[in-house]
């Protein structure tokens, strides 16, 4: 099958390449044409513009577009809506706001642009393990595209999720089980390492160990043990932690939906916490405390 990849990242460069072994046409564009050329020498099809990527195509033409979520894609989804005809297919792969997604699918349906959403998971490892992606939009379009999904996945790694937005929103949600399930590995670490038996912790061997059948094993322990082995006491590193955007939709689909998300909640408020150093917070509660019960301070010099 034919397909078009807009975005040569990490994500979208590997994808390509999985694409091309599973025996697919690809025709890539990026912004960069170093990663084009780069692509050129493993098979793709290259072009140096949007205008030369759309007529390389042959309609009815599929487009994936793998780029970081917000005004860019609409960018991009404005300038194809140009560019591409009736039964074309715009795919956006990215990690975008099923919101986002509801509203262009409206806009494109006039042109008869078909649009649908696909929440990918995998990382750096997808290349060789597989996508897991969700997606959504009309049923029939999936049906379409479902040669491709086959190839970018491991077996039983996709899912038609329902209407315009539900791959998207299902990656969202998934997403913010990550944030908590990360944040549950992090205190627990943090508390064997404050513990009196902490210098005697091999936290690569533990993160091992619980994988072996325990009841918290996961694919995140191994990535952990993997971690532990290049820096065992993660010295190197400075607890800073970004986040994406997907904790705050589900804690703000959670609100909306009234529903309780705390542990969700929690681990995006210490993300938060970690950008932020000697937290104005933590000075007023020090500071009634010493007011209250005239517990002592900590003043700086």
């Amino acid at each position: 099958m034919q397909i078009g990849m807009i975005g040569l990242g990490r994500m979208g460069m590997n994808m390509t390449r999985r694409l091309i072994k599973g025996g697919h046409e690809v025709v890539v564009y990026n912004r960069s044409i170093d990663k084009v050329k780069a692509m050129e020498k493993e098979g793709a099809i290259g072009s140096d513009s949007m205008g030369s990527f759309a007529k390389a195509l042959s309609p009815p033409r599929v487009v994936w577009i793998m780029l970081p979520a917000g005004e860019i894609v609409d960018r991009h989804i404005k300038t194809f809506s140009g560019l591409l005809s009736k039964n074309d297919m715009l795919i956006d792969g990215g990690n975008s706001y099923f919101k986002d997604d509801i509203r262009r699918a409206g806009d494109l349906k006039p042109l008869g642009i078909h649009y649908m959403d696909a929440g990918v998971s995998g990382g750096i490892w997808g290349l060789k393990v597989g996508y897991c992606t969700m997606v959504g939009g009309e049923e029939k379009d999936f049906k379409h595209i479902e040669p491709l999904l086959k190839t970018l996945a491991p077996q039983d790694g996709y899912l038609y999720c329902g209407p315009s937005g539900a791959g998207h929103f299902v990656k969202m949600v998934h997403n913010g089980i990550e944030y908590a399930m990360m944040e549950a590995y992090g205190e627990g670490f943090e508390i064997l390492k404050a513990s009196e038996y902490g210098e005697h912790f091999n936290f690569k061997d533990i993160s091992h160990m619980w994988n072996q059948g325990s009841v918290i094993r996961s694919w995140l322990l191994e990535l952990l043990e993997s971690a532990f082995e290049k820096d065992p006491d993660l010295d190197k590193l400075h607890g800073y932690v970004e986040d994406s955007g997907e904790g705050r939709w589900t804690v703000l689909q959670a609100v909306e939906s009234g529903v309780s998300a705390t542990a969700i909640a929690h681990s995006l408020f210490k993300r938060f916490e970690s950008r932020q150093s000697d937290l104005f917070s933590n000075k007023v509660l020090a500071a009634l405390r010493n007011e209250f019960g005239g517990h002592a301070v900590k003043e700086k010099d």
